[in-house]
């Protein structure tokens, strides 16, 4: 009976040790979200994503990066991220020209490296996690030529240089050219300065006869208040705003029928499986880094993670007013 009773506690013992040493998680494990423009709703939550993700986990989130669109600031914070060390870095190419050079650093350190919401695809990053800007695009070009019946001038707001927001402007130009009709007049690039765009919207309100222009689309999360502010200040209630992602204004706006309708990407969600991306290649490293895992028919890494895209316009906003309260909770 003795011997039984020592063999089980042998058993619990070893049952401990083995669940202990499965509990692979530290607090001193640090990952990094990168990000420009991480002032605006977009990017808080993003990090409310990646710091749930690190909550669960127990390990420590730290997320960095320039209040508005600097992607020299967004290096330089990079850098400051890369000689901490840390377990990895999540980071959106504000630029991915700028970007670049700091990935690759990155990756020669040690560090896994994902890419999120813009992509430095030339860079060695692992892979990318966001949305499938083209078909973004896409979706949007449709809604517009549905909304001008097919004729019409467009006016669209970008940063220039930012990969995503090309592809965004590919999408469109993919749909709008089987509608000879709808002429895109100018791709403003606001420089994320949203006052910059009201004031180009006010400029263009003031055109009349053929060079009317009849849309306004923001290919970024900034300026789509800016435009129906401008437009509605004009008595411009048969132009058509469009805007992109969710905040507050957006989808009061839609409420209001200032603006149209937005494109919704899920930041949350980019922020939330990034972490946890970015935990497995730190606790299952690959031989090596900075392989081109897009061209191993056997890669462990994928190439591309759509973490999804929807339209909103008066059918539907009610339903992500509510689910944006729940969000807040």
């Amino acid at each position: 009976m003795k011997a039984m009773k020592t063999a089980v506690l042998t058993m619990v013992a070893l049952g401990l040790a083995l669940t202990s040493g499965c509990d692979r998680h530290s607090n001193k494990e640090v990952y990094y979200l990168v990000s420009a423009n991480s002032a605006t709703p977009y990017w808080q939550s993003a990090a409310a994503g990646f710091n749930k993700a690190a909550a669960q986990y127990k390990v420590t989130a730290k997320v960095v990066g320039t209040d508005n669109y600097d992607p020299q600031g967004e290096l330089a914070e990079l850098q400051k991220a890369v000689a901490g060390k840390p377990a990895g870095i999540l980071i959106s190419a504000a630029d991915a020209t700028v970007l670049q050079p700091g990935i690759d650093a990155a990756v020669a350190a040690g560090i896994p490296v994902i890419t999120v919401d813009s992509d430095a695809s030339a860079s060695k990053r692992l892979y990318f996690i966001g949305t499938n800007n083209l078909e973004a695009g896409r979706l949007g070009g449709q809604h517009l030529v549905s909304k001008l019946n097919g004729k019409g001038n467009v006016v669209f707001y970008t940063f220039a240089g930012q990969p995503n927001l090309e592809e965004r402007l590919k999408g469109f130009k993919d749909v709008l050219s089987a509608h000879p009709d709808i002429k895109i007049v100018d791709v403003v690039d606001v420089k994320g300065d949203k006052n910059a765009a009201f004031d180009r919207t006010q400029q263009y309100m003031a055109l009349t006869g053929a060079s009317k222009i009849d849309a306004f689309i923001s290919l970024e999360s900034t300026s789509g208040k800016a435009l129906s502010d401008a437009v509605a200040r004009a008595n411009g209630t048969d132009r058509v705003v469009i805007a992109w992602d969710i905040n507050q204004e957006t989808l009061d706006g839609i409420k209001a029928g200032t603006i149209e309708a937005t494109i919704v990407q899920k930041p949350f969600s980019m922020g939330y499986v990034g972490l946890k991306a970015l935990d497995e290649i730190f606790h299952n490293p690959p031989a090596a880094l900075d392989k081109n895992y897009s061209a191993d028919a056997f890669s462990p890494y994928p190439v591309f993670v759509d973490t999804g895209t929807s339209l909103v316009d008066k059918s539907n906003v009610d339903a992500y007013i509510a689910g944006a309260q729940q969000g807040t909770k």
